[in-house]
């Protein structure tokens, strides 16, 4: 079991090409990009508040080829929790997280009480070459949740961290999604010890 810090740690997987930046930066900046820049790998961190005391929510975009296996290890190590994404145009990029979701397997154990993700990205494309029941598939054979987004519209951006963040069963965590809660929102989130972004 990862140690309690005040960094909550949310690792990105998945190949090349898939989306994964285009994910976090429209998350955390809410933008997007159309060219492709390759990641080698690029951390990200955005304040949340948890428990009455200041954590950060820590994103590490990993790199989408297999050039850095001790990284990809030290980076399943560390994390938290995963986000493993996957396009919907591209068949090959879901069979890609088959040998990364072992590994998160072999490295952390028992993995039912540890958040994990699987997105099938690119979902406005028009040439899929992946349904959203093959995705709903292999998550379920995995015991983890599915979602499709498209980084490009904004679909489900959001969501995909607050539901990540939801999983969390060792802490009570959650994304303000508009910056505005109402009072009895608030209210009842310092109740519930809450945590969510300022």
């Amino acid at each position: 079991m990862p140690e309690q810090s005040n960094d909550y740690r949310v690792v990105v997987f998945g190949a090349a090409g898939v989306g994964k930046s285009s994910l976090v930066l429209r998350f955390i900046r809410g933008t997007f990009r159309e060219t492709y820049i390759p990641t080698i790998e690029d951390t990200y961190r955005q304040v949340i508040s948890c428990d009455k005391s200041i954590c950060t929510l820590q994103i590490t975009d990993t790199t989408g080829s297999h050039q850095f296996p001790a990284m990809q290890r030290l980076s399943i190590s560390k994390g938290h929790a995963f986000i493993l994404v996957y396009s919907v145009t591209n068949r090959q990029s879901m069979e890609d997280l088959h040998p990364i979701f072992d590994q998160i397997c072999q490295i952390k154990g028992d993995i039912q009480k540890i958040p994990i993700m699987l997105v099938g990205n690119k979902s406005d494309d028009t040439q899929r070459e992946l349904d959203a029941s093959e995705g709903q598939a292999l998550a379920s054979k995995w015991k983890c949740a599915f979602m499709e987004t498209s980084a490009k519209m904004n679909y489900n951006v959001q969501e995909l961290f607050q539901e990540l963040l939801n999983l969390e069963q060792r802490r009570t965590i959650s994304l303000q999604v508009d910056g505005k809660k109402a009072k009895q929102q608030k209210k009842k989130d310092k109740l519930q010890g809450k945590c969510s972004v300022m």
